[in-house]
């Protein structure tokens, strides 16, 4: 015999043969008890006499009833509670014998037991209903104590005992639920009803006779693991003789009565054994002729031992799906079905027995070998993905076009300019019982790397399948979470990410899918979440793993920071994002400040309304237009002040009132004193204001613009950041580089609302969203989202191409031209003044002075140091800068040489000389 998992498949099974075997005898003792114990009550009622002494009736006479004293008190008992109506009630109970006698245990047995106790109870109603004869021994009716209190609910219409149509009305009422409940506590509810596409006596007869015989079947397993060991060495001592093939029919194993025990006989078992079935559903083998010796290693079908327990009887058994073997974990369920015989192959090749079609009955088993366990359905665990965003009346209105000739107003983009979904079916690989097959594979591998735990659900989505692991008492999350690369290793996946579900008990594995779906814009502009959404800025960012659409506030946000590698879908969703924006906003509505270090990303939106200047691609100028948005800040908030109130919205909606009702804003400001009364002078002064517009900062490439003015932009970008939300401004920066000297302390404290597309590692993970789990992400749009309060969620960014950019730039320059302003990139006066006096205005009264030398040696003749340090920091400078002026100052004889300690002496006076120098 050969070694392998065809013995250990053997064993397991005979282990779960033999409890089965234990179990179902178990559930055959129960079935006598219970039948013995009807046995004993028909024979007490049968021959009960009311004047034998029981509970109810004390007295001296001999007991005349078959079953004795306990017969007596039982019989009593049950006339006086039920009537006649208690020999109806063992009638469920036999057949519950009968039925555990089969091994077929009850399912919803407390439901099945209340069915009981209503048919006994409506049963003792209706026999109520019947007048007792004169030779009734007992003063109530012939249903007992029950059958009289259930008729009292009618009597209380009718006055008494219910007669005539009273009676007729209350029997028609009792019978049909005495029957209901009979036919629910028999167990024969819904046996009637079975279309099976086999005979229903072959049907029970093969589930019946196969579940009994499976107990013996374990027996002769391992007698049969037994001879064919013998079998196997009789066949290696004779390997030299020619044994000729038996040429009579067909050769079976059947098991356990093992007649042909010869060499010829007996073929090798691979996990399984095969019976004989009953007639009725009698399994043909193929036929084996004219074997020879090398023909003897013939590969027996991989066949499942039937098992049944726990089965109810009165449900119909309907075909459970078929899984598909996977990594060797699956045992194909078992042929029922008879397949033609084929004729012998050549000497020395491998004989395979023709796969039959698998029967309705057929099951598999889960990765670890549970053979006695029944599986549930595949859609028990898998949810169903999330329908498809439903368009919104915009499709509708740019379907039917629009009668109205052109008043010249401002037209937003057509949903005509952007891609439309790719209608294609379902991914087979997505299919409920292709996911119930991956989630037990899961399950197994996550067995095997010592975390115990049961997959509870698993929601298939665009991109990416979620399966939610909820593990067993005592397993770390942590200890998961970082067998994220070893659970992509076994699952054959490119990346998997594990991470918390929140707010539950559980652990979410997120493994890629075989065919990932492309997300389109113009499938979420035209859903109902974004036409119908209140949000003020919204950015449609993509779909979460379950298919729903990803609908962001920028105006909540307040501002967004973009982090990803090249290639990751950074620069795409940039585009989906300032999409957002024109395909809701006019130009009065917002405004766009466009920052591209890179010069190739958003040159293309040169020359739209929506922009207040020419898309930004000198750094310095950069620098200028984040110090023109600074002031601008500034400049609102004045406004704010001056008419009452408190963010962007309320200001708006004050000019918007105003304009209606015609009036203009005033305000009441005090002017000085009266110099004779004292008294304050107070003057009315006319607000000339304008609704303002949102304005959006877009900065493609953060870690540019920090190479070349660093203090400069993280001094901007922190007071925008700080103060520009209820002024309407806000910021969306982007980087490929998410290293601690881009995105710096300053910047994350002030960015709340991140997103991260791929990084290259853990370190980049960290750095822009506080944990790990951005490396493990599959590229082209896939994102981590984390808004306001560190949730963390996956989208998939949609997609959206060059041409279709061009496409929605063409229309809106159509619509009008830019109004530019010019005071954006220039560098005002005061600004340059204050940045040669350096940020800290460390220069004092230098700042009237352009040359940085001129106020360097101002500083050194002022303060008595001499240093490059000491010049960079007073100065605001860099250091090779300060380096070169005190070499300068070294040169021209104002300090002396540097020191052993670094220190230079001053050698030109100082004090009232120093001026004259």
């Amino acid at each position: 015999m050969r070694s392998g998992g065809s013995g250990t498949m053997t064993t397991g099974m005979a282990h779960q043969g033999i409890r089965g075997f234990a179990r179902r005898q178990v559930q055959r003792l129960g079935g006598i008890a219970l039948l013995a114990f009807c046995l004993f009550a028909v024979t007490s009622l049968a021959s009960w006499n009311v004047a034998d002494p029981s509970w109810s009736h004390a007295t001296g006479n001999v007991v005349t009833n078959a079953m004795g004293y306990p017969g007596a008190v039982f019989s009593d008992l049950a006339m006086q509670f039920f009537g006649l109506a208690s020999v109806a009630a063992l009638v469920p109970a036999v057949l519950w014998g009968l039925f555990m006698l089969q091994a077929r245990v009850p399912l919803h047995r407390w439901r099945r037991g209340g069915a009981w106790a209503g048919f006994t109870v409506a049963a003792a109603g209706f026999i109520a209903l019947i007048d007792a004869p004169v030779t009734w021994p007992l003063p109530l009716g012939l249903g007992g104590v029950s059958g009289d209190l259930l008729l009292k609910i009618p009597g209380v219409l009718s006055g008494g005992y219910p007669t005539g149509i009273m009676a007729f009305l209350t029997g028609a009422l009792l019978l049909p639920a005495a029957a209901w409940f009979f036919w629910d506590a028999s167990g024969l509810k819904g046996r009637g009803g079975e279309a099976r596409a086999i005979p229903v006596e072959a049907d029970e007869e093969d589930g019946d006779f196969d579940e009994d015989d499976n107990g013996f079947q374990a027996l002769g397993l391992i007698t049969h693991w037994w001879l064919s060991a013998q079998a196997h060495v009789r066949r290696l001592t004779r390997r030299t003789t020619s044994v000729p093939a038996s040429s009579g029919g067909r050769r079976k194993l059947v098991l356990p009565d093992l007649e042909d025990e010869d060499d010829e006989g007996i073929l090798e078992p691979a996990a399984a054994t095969v019976r004989e079935a009953p007639a009725a559903s009698r399994r043909v083998e193929p036929a084996f002729d004219a074997l020879t010796p090398r023909d003897s290693r013939i590969a027996a079908p991989v066949v499942e031992p039937e098992v049944e327990d726990d089965m109810p009887w009165d449900e119909p058994s309907s075909p459970e799906p078929e899984m598909r073997p996977s990594a060797s974990r699956v045992v194909q369920a078992e042929a029922r079905v008879a397949a033609p015989s084929r004729p012998a192959a050549p000497s020395g090749q491998r004989i395979e027995p023709a796969v039959a079609e698998p029967a309705p009955r057929s099951r598999s088993t889960s990765p670890d070998n549970r053979l006695m366990e029944p599986i549930e359905p595949a859609s028990a665990r898998v949810a169903q993905p999330a329908s498809a965003p439903q368009p919104g009346a915009r499709v509708m209105r740019e379907a039917q076009g629009s009668l109205i000739t052109d008043d010249g107003s401002f037209e937003l983009p057509s949903l005509h300019f952007l891609s439309e979904k790719k209608t294609t079916g379902r991914d087979p690989t997505l299919s409920d019982e292709a996911l119930e097959q991956n989630a037990r594979l899961l399950e197994g591998v996550l067995d095997d790397f010592g975390v115990k735990g049961e997959i509870i659900q698993v929601r298939p989505g665009p991109v990416v399948t979620l399966y939610e692991l909820e593990p067993a008492p005592g397993i770390k999350s942590s200890r998961v979470i970082g067998l994220a690369d070893d659970i992509a290793r076994s699952m054959s996946a490119i990346a998997a990410r594990v991470a918390v579900v929140p707010g539950r008990n559980a652990i979410g594995i997120e493994l890629p899918n075989s065919k990932r779906e492309t997300v389109y814009l113009r499938e979420l502009l035209a859903s109902r979440d974004f036409e119908g959404s209140k949000a003020k800025l919204a950015l449609t960012l993509g779909k979460t793993i379950n298919g729903e659409a990803v609908i962001a506030d920028l105006a909540k946000m307040p501002h967004l920071l973009v982090a990803g590698t090249t290639g990751s879908g950074k620069s795409v969703a940039i585009n989906t994002m300032i999409l957002s924006l024109l395909y809701r906003m006019t130009p009065e509505q917002c405004r766009l400040i466009m920052i591209d270090p890179k010069m190739l990303e958003l040159s293309i939106y040169d020359g739209i309304p929506h922009l207040l200047t020419p898309v930004v691609t000198d750094p310095k100028k950069a620098v200028v237009a984040l110090k023109w948005t600074v002031r601008e800040m500034e400049d609102r908030y004045r406004k704010m002040s001056k008419v009452g109130v408190r963010n962007i919205d309320g200001f708006n909606q004050r000019i918007a009132q105003a304009e209606r009702k015609g009036e203009s804003i005033t305000r009441t400001v005090q002017t000085g004193f009266d110099r004779e009364t004292g008294e304050a002078i107070y003057e009315t002064e006319d607000l000339d204001l304008e609704a303002m517009p949102y304005i959006v900062v877009i900065i493609d490439e953060m870690a540019d613009l920090m190479m070349v003015a660093g203090k400069e932009i993280e001094g901007a970008v922190q007071r925008l950041a700080q103060m520009a939300r209820a002024a309407g401004i806000h910021v969306v920066m982007a980087t490929q580089r998410p290293s601690v000297d881009v995105i710096t302390g300053t910047i994350k404290a002030n960015f709340p609302t991140r997103i991260s597309f791929q990084v290259t590692s853990k370190i980049d993970s960290r750095t822009i969203l506080g944990e790990q789990g951005a490396e493990q992400l599959l590229g082209m749009g896939d994102m981590l989202y984390m808004a306001g309060g560190g949730r963390i969620q996956r989208v998939h960014g949609p997609f959206v191409s060059d041409e279709e950019v061009e496409h929605v730039v063409s229309h809106l320059k159509l619509q009008g031209v830019p109004e530019y302003l010019d005071s954006i990139t220039e560098e005002d006066e005061e600004d340059a003044a204050g940045d040669s006096g350096g940020p800290a205005g460390g220069g004092g009264g230098m700042a009237n002075s352009d040359d940085p030398y001129d106020q360097a040696v101002a500083v050194v003749l002022r303060d008595g140091k001499a240093s490059t340090s000491y010049i960079q920091r007073r100065l605001g400078i860099g250091y090779n800068r300060a380096a070169s002026i005190i070499e300068k100052m070294e040169d021209e004889g104002i300090v002396g040489p540097a020191n052993h300690a670094g220190k230079r002496e001053i050698l030109v006076p100082r004090g009232p000389d120093a001026e004259e120098f």
